[in-house]
C-alpha cells in the first residue's frame, strides 16, 4: 500500500487500505514501460494508438477463433483484482517450524491465498501441481465464500464445529461448464505469475472437463507453451455398462518453453531397474574386485535368474563389465542416415575400420577421437566391421550417450546418475495403493475419498524439476497431501532440497459418508485438517517400520481478515471520494489507535507478517533487531530477494534521532527500505522520510 505523500489531496481510498498490490495497475505500469507511445500525456493508456498497434489497416474481422463463455471477462477482472485478507501464523499446528525452509501448509480459500503470496512469490516457483474438482456436478466447489459474504467467510472459518458450508455445481444449472470456466481461470492466470521462466505447471483432469481446461490453459500459457498431455491409467472398472473410463489425464504447459530450450533443460528420469543393477555390480565388486570377468559372469547368472516381472529384466543388455560398471553396446553411426565419413584406425591391424552406412555418429573426428580415448568406443576383431559405443549404466562425466545432432543435449555434459529415458505420455498405476498407503498414516482408517498417488507425484516433480533441486513446488488445491508427501518424500530419498507451499480451503469433512465418519473419529473436521495431520505424520513417522524426518518441518497458516481495523470500513455510496476519505481518516485514528495499543505478543507478530509479506516478503524471512536505533525499536528483516528496515512503533511515534539515522544512511549511499506505520508519523516526518528516501519508503 503505497501512498503519494506529496499532495494530500490526491490520496484515494484504496490508498489507506492495507492490499496487495492492484495487478491492472501493475500490468499498466509494464505495458508503459514498454510502449510509453502508447499512452496520453496524462498516463492514461489510448485505445487509439492501442487499436492502430493491433489494426494497422483499420481491418476489423467479425469472426475469430477464440474461446468464450458467460463470465470470462468478470473472471479475469477478478483475478487482478487486490485483496486486503491476510495470513496469520498457527503456530499450534506447525509441526518442526524450526526446520520448514520456507513448506507452509495454508488453510484458506485459495484466489485469496494465491494473491496474497504473489508479490512476495511471484516467479518464485519451479513447479506447481493442481488436483483441481473435476466438476462432476456433486463435488465442484464454485462459490468463493471469501466473496460472497466476507464476514460470513470468517465467521464460518473461525467456528469450531461446523468448517465452510459449500456450494455445490449441478449439472441442471445454465451455467455448469461457465461457473467452473471462471473457478479455474481466476487461479491459474494468479497462478501462472508465480512461476519462473524456467517453471512448469501440470493440472490433473479428468473427461468432463478436459476439452475446457486445455483451452483455458491455451488461452493463459500459450498453445506454443504446451508440452503434453499425460494419460494416468489406474485401471479397468468392470460394472461399467458400454466402456470402462479408468484414466484421467496431467496436462503440463510451460512457462517459457524457449527457456526451457535456451537453459539447456532436459528432461529425463532414471530407468526402472537400473538402481538393482547398480546394487548388485556394487555387491559383486566388493567380493571379487578387479576381476571383471568373474563379475561379469556373476551379473549374467543373476540376470538368468530374475523373474521376467522384475524390471531389471528389460535391462539385461547391461550385462558386461569394464572398470567402469556395467554397459551395454550402442550404435556408432548417425541417427536418420547422411552422416560423416572420415577414418577411424583400428588399433591392432591400424587400417581404417568400415564406416556405418548411416555415417559416423560424431561429426568431428576428434570427438571420435576423445571417446576412443576415454574407453567408450569398442573395437571388433578387426577393421572389417565398424565399431560400437559403450552405454554406461552409470555414464561417465565425459561420456556422451546421447545424439550428437541435438545441440542442447550435446553441450549438456553432466554425468547422470544412472541409465536414464525420456518419459512416455502414458503411464499405469492403480489407485489401490494411494488409498493403502493413507490409510496406513491414518492407523488403518480411510479418510479421505480419492487420495492422489504420492510416489507417482514424487516421480513427476522430480522429472520436471531436478534442474532446479532446491525448487519451490505449489499445490494450491491440497487434498489430503499428497503433493507435500511427495516433495518430503522426494528429499528424503534424492539428493534434493525442495519445497513446498500447499493450500487447501478448510471445506467441512462429509459426515454421512464413510471416510467422513473416520476423520471425525479422529478430530478431523475439514479437509484442511486432514491435509495437515497427514503431512505431520508423514514426518513424524507411520505404519509399522516408522521413518521420522528429523530435518523437516512446515508452518501452518490461516487466511484472515486484516489485522488493520480500518478495512472494516464501508464507503458511503452517495458521498464524494474526498469525504470518503476524510470519513475513513477518522475511522483509522478512532479505531486503530486503541487496536494496536491493545495487541499482545501474538497479535504483534500477525501484524507484522501481514506488513512484510504486503511489502513483498516470503513468509520464511529472517528478523534481527537493530540495536543502533536507540529511540525506536527497529527490525532488520530479510528473505532471498530483498532486506527493510522495520519499525512499527506501537505505541509511540517515530522519533528524530530514527530519522536522521534514516538519512545519514541514504546519504552514505546505503539507502535502506524502511517500512513503518503511518499512525506514528507526523506530518513533517513523513515528508522527509519520502523526501529523502523516495520509494524506499512505505506507510502503513
Amino acid at each position: 500500500m503505497t501512498q503519494d505523500l506529496t499532495t494530500e489531496d490526491s490520496t484515494r481510498l484504496n490508498d489507506l487500505l492495507p492490499t496487495t498490490p492492484d495487478g491492472r495497475e501493475e500490468r499498466l505500469d509494464v505495458l508503459k514501460r514498454l510502449f510509453p507511445d502508447l499512452f496520453t500525456n496524462e498516463g492514461r493508456l489510448n485505445p487509439d494508438e492501442l487499436k492502430q498497434l493491433i489494426q494497422p489497416n483499420e481491418m476489423h474481422e467479425a469472426e475469430r477463433y477464440e474461446f468464450k463463455w458467460y463470465g470470462k471477462a468478470a473472471s479475469k477482472r477478478e483475478a487482478f483484482t487486490p485483496t486486503t485478507a491476510t495470513l496469520v501464523y498457527d503456530e499450534a499446528r506447525s509441526v518442526q517450524p524450526e526446520k520448514a525452509d520456507g513448506n507452509m501448509i495454508i488453510e484458506g480459500e485459495n484466489l485469496e491465498t494465491l494473491k496474497l503470496l504473489l508479490h512476495a512469490y511471484r516467479e518464485q516457483v519451479k513447479c506447481i501441481y493442481i488436483d483441481p474438482p473435476y466438476n462432476t456436478g456433486k463435488d465442484f466447489i464454485y462459490r468463493d465464500n471469501y466473496k460472497k459474504d466476507k464476514a460470513n467467510y470468517w465467521d464460518e472459518t473461525g467456528a469450531a464445529e461446523n468448517g465452510i458450508q459449500l456450494d455445490s455445481n449441478p449439472d441442471t444449472s445454465g451455467r455448469y461448464h461457465s461457473d467452473w470456466l471462471c473457478f479455474m481461470n481466476e487461479r491459474l492466470l494468479v497462478a501462472r505469475q508465480l512461476l519462473k521462466d524456467t517453471g512448469v505447471i501440470l493440472i490433473s483432469i479428468d473427461d468432463h472437463e478436459l476439452v475446457n481446461l486445455r483451452r483455458i490453459a491455451d488461452d493463459i500459457f500459450g498453445e506454443e507453451n504446451r508440452i503434453a498431455n499425460l494419460v494416468w491409467e489406474k485401471g479397468r472398472k468392470n460394472d461399467a455398462k458400454l466402456l470402462s473410463v479408468g484414466h484421467e489425464y496431467i496436462l503440463v504447459y510451460a512457462k517459457d518453453k524457449e527457456q526451457l530450450k535456451e537453459s539447456k533443460i532436459i528432461w529425463r528420469e532414471e530407468k526402472p531397474g537400473a538402481a538393482e543393477i547398480w546394487e548388485e555390480y556394487t555387491k559383486l565388486k566388493e567380493e571379487y574386485g578387479d576381476d571383471l570377468e568373474q563379475i561379469e559372469n556373476r551379473l549374467g547368472a543373476w540376470f538368468a535368474d530374475l523373474p521376467k516381472s522384475h524390471p531389471s529384466k528389460k535391462l539385461q543388455r547391461y550385462r558386461r563389465v569394464d572398470e567402469h560398471g556395467p554397459w551395454r553396446d550402442r550404435d556408432i553411426s548417425w541417427p536418420g542416415g547422411g552422416g560423416p565419413d572420415y577414418d577411424v584406425i583400428h588399433p591392432k591391424t591400424k587400417k581404417a575400420c568400415a564406416v556405418p552406412p548411416d555415417g559416423w555418429r560424431f561429426t568431428d573426428p576428434k570427438e571420435m577421437q576423445r571417446q576412443i580415448k576415454i574407453g567408450v568406443v569398442e573395437f571388433r576383431d578387426d577393421h572389417t566391421e565398424p565399431p560400437f559405443r559403450k552405454a554406461h549404466l552409470k555414464p561417465l562425466a565425459e561420456e556422451s550417450d546421447i545424439d550428437e545432432c541435438d545441440e542442447a543435449e550435446e553441450e549438456n555434459g553432466e554425468a547422470a546418475e544412472l541409465a536414464q529415458q525420456v518419459r512416455g505420455t502414458y503411464f499405469y498405476k492403480q489407485s489401490q495403493p494411494a488409498v493403502k498407503l493413507l490409510k496406513s498414516i491414518f492407523n488403518g482408517k480411510k479418510v479421505f475419498p480419492n487420495p492422489k498417488d504420492s510416489e507417482e507425484l514424487a516421480k513427476l516433480i522430480h522429472y520436471v524439476a531436478a534442474d532446479e533441486p532446491d525448487g519451490l513446488i505449489v499445490d494450491f488445491f491440497g487434498g489430503s497431501g499428497s503433493l507435500a508427501q511427495a516433495v518430503l518424500d522426494t528429499n528424503a530419498q534424492r539428493a534434493t532440497n525442495f519445497r513446498f507451499i500447499t493450500v487447501q480451503i478448510p471445506e467441512a469433512v462429509n459426515d454421512k459418508k464413510k471416510d467422513g465418519k473416520a476423520a471425525l473419529s479422529m478430530g478431523l473436521r475439514t479437509i484442511s485438517a486432514i491435509t495437515i495431520e497427514r503431512v505431520k505424520r508423514v514426518i513424524e513417522g507411520y505404519g509399522d517400520d516408522p521413518q521420522p524426518m528429523p530435518d523437516a518441518g512446515f508452518k501452518v497458516y490461516k487466511l484472515q481478515k486484516s489485522n488493520f481495523p480500518r478495512c472494516e470500513f464501508k464507503p458511503d455510496p452517495e458521498a464524494s471520494e474526498t469525504d470518503n476519505v476524510a470519513a475513513l481518516k477518522r475511522y483509522i485514528e478512532e479505531k486503530e489507535a486503541a487496536h494496536f495499543i491493545s495487541l499482545n505478543a501474538e497479535g504483534e507478530q500477525a501484524v507484522f507478517d501481514e506488513v512484510l509479506l504486503k511489502n513483498g516478503f516470503q513468509l520464511n524471512y529472517t528478523r534481527t533487531h537493530r540495536d543502533d536505533f536507540t529511540d525506536n525499536t527497529v527490525y532488520e528483516v530479510s528473505d532471498d530477494r530483498r532486506s527493510a528496515l522495520v519499525c512499527l512503533a506501537w505505541h509511540e511515534n517515530i522519533q528524530d534521532s530514527t530519522i536522521k539515522k534514516l538519512r545519514d544512511q541514504s546519504e552514505s549511499g546505503d539507502r535502506p527500505f524502511f517500512i513503518c506505520l503511518e499512525r506514528g508519523l507526523t506530518t513533517t516526518a513523513k515528508w522527509n522520510l519520502k523526501h529523502f528516501l523516495g520509494n524506499h519508503f512505505n506507510a502503513f
